[in-house]
């Protein structure tokens, strides 16, 4: 059996996701268009970054090896899906409202007991998750204290109604 090597560092976290994309200008339209990021840089008409509080990018969007390209068929390898964690619920109502007011329909919404999420898809059809963490002190634990999270129906007008 192999020697298991030290856990990674606690402050290690995801900085980014680069998407290729077949359409800048569509993609565009979606991420700062519908969900609100903001471009912090542009590659001349192939490439864009985009970020949320002036970051320096959050999301890079490209075409340089996908540009008019068509989604990878089902049954392939790849991104399940780009996670995007809200600061608060409230954060995240207003994201629904976005979608809502822009017409994507939404693949899925669940609680998970430690957060809640939404998921769609983006024009490229890459899954997107939308979501917000509650506080960790009310995270589900079973009897041994370990995380006991689930899958179950979000209460999207509950969602709606938070301000």
């Amino acid at each position: 059996m192999p020697e298991k090597n030290p856990s990674i560092a606690a402050g290690v976290r995801i900085g980014h996701v680069h998407l290729k994309v077949a359409d800048l200008p569509r993609a565009l339209d979606f991420y700062v268009g519908v969900l609100g990021f903001e471009v912090t840089q542009r590659y001349g008409p192939q490439a864009a970054f985009i970020s949320a509080g002036g970051y320096h990018h959050h999301i890079g969007l490209n075409t340089w090896e996908s540009l008019g390209g068509s989604p990878p068929p089902s049954g392939s390898t790849g991104l399940f899906h780009t996670a995007i964690l809200y600061p608060t619920r409230a954060a995240l109502a207003d994201a629904l409202r976005r979608l809502v007011k822009a017409k994507i329909p939404l693949d899925g919404a669940s609680d998970h007991g430690v957060s809640e999420a939404l998921y769609l898809r983006d024009p490229d059809q890459n899954g997107v998750e939308l979501y917000w963490d509650r506080p960790e002190a009310q995270w589900p634990r079973d009897a041994q204290g370990g995380l006991a999270m689930m899958t179950a129906r979000l209460d999207l007008q509950s969602l709606l109604a938070e301000k």
